[in-house]
């Protein structure tokens, strides 16, 4: 079976997509408006199902003899109290391992998420991947019921979990001390706001995130890779203020727009996925954390 692309869906129904996974659009109302540009025998629910995660393949499995990992629980005091993710590295290191703290999208720590720090654990890293849903249940298994979860988390308590979980990895026993974060879509959002709550962060690489006020932005020490899609117009509307205070500011940063992608071109377990360009901006992420947490 030919896998689809984002190439493959109306742009369209692209954007409606996008407003329907970030809580602007009702799964009804999707599936309506959607059906205005459906073809072929297709349908709003059809189109739906299509877009939707499919997490059957995975670059590196949970069984890979190269890592070790499993679920771990931390206290996070300032949080929600306590803090649950997925903590994974090499199965071999001989040395401290730099860190890197993975930040999901607003639906949990879901099977790509897991994946990803697998995937930095078989490039040498300690990787932590907290579930921002642990105190409403844990990611639910369903990324539409995890949708739902995610508007009932306080702001504020899951900022401070992955401010806790922060400080966690940056102490932990198996690390050297230099911690990274990556987050994408909400992710990349708290990538941005980390780089601007802990000082001593090293690197930070968010993908298609939603960037911090611009008082804030003086606030930053660590450099910045940045990853946005072409087609994101919603997030790529808040780049030219966030550049003019990075400038301002003196900080340190990297930005790279991938042509002719969407939104969540990094995840593969979705058509907006763009091998190309997820295969680069992958690369250029470990190159730099290889880099900046040496």
């Amino acid at each position: 079976m030919t896998r689809l692309t984002a190439k493959d869906f109306d742009p369209e129904v692209l954007k409606l997509f996008d407003q329907y996974v970030h809580g602007q659009l009702s799964r009804r109302d999707f599936i309506s408006s959607a059906a205005r540009y459906a073809v072929a025998g297709a349908t709003g629910v059809s189109l739906l199902a299509q877009l939707s995660p499919a997490f059957a393949a995975q670059q590196v499995a949970p069984t890979d003899a190269r890592i070790k990992g499993g679920y771990v629980e931390y206290p996070s005091p300032q949080g929600y109290g306590t803090l649950r993710g997925y903590l994974v590295q090499p199965a071999n290191a001989k040395d401290k391992l730099p860190a890197v703290l993975v930040v999901h999208e607003n639906r949990g720590l879901n099977p790509h998420i897991e994946d990803i720090a697998r995937r930095l654990a078989v490039d040498g890293f300690l990787a932590f991947a907290p579930d921002a849903l642990f105190p409403l249940g844990g990611y639910p298994g369903n990324e539409d019921k995890a949708r739902e979860l995610f508007p009932k988390l306080d702001q504020s308590k899951t900022r401070a979990d992955f401010v806790a979980a922060e400080q966690i990895l940056k102490t932990h026993p198996a690390g050297n001390g230099k911690v990274g974060v990556v987050g994408f879509c909400y992710g990349g959002g708290v990538a941005n706001y980390l780089a601007t709550a802990v000082p001593d962060l090293a690197a930070a690489v968010p993908f298609y995130g939603s960037q911090p006020p611009a008082s804030e932005v003086a606030k930053i020490k660590a450099p910045l890779l940045i990853h946005d899609a072409e087609n994101d117009q919603r997030i790529r509307a808040g780049w030219p203020a966030y550049e003019a205070a990075l400038k301002a500011a003196g900080v340190q940063y990297q930005y790279y727009v991938y042509p002719g992608t969407e939104h969540g071109f990094n995840n593969d377990t979705t058509p907006r996925y763009d091998e190309a360009a997820a295969k680069l901006a992958w690369q250029r992420t470990v190159d730099f954390f290889k880099q900046k947490l040496a």
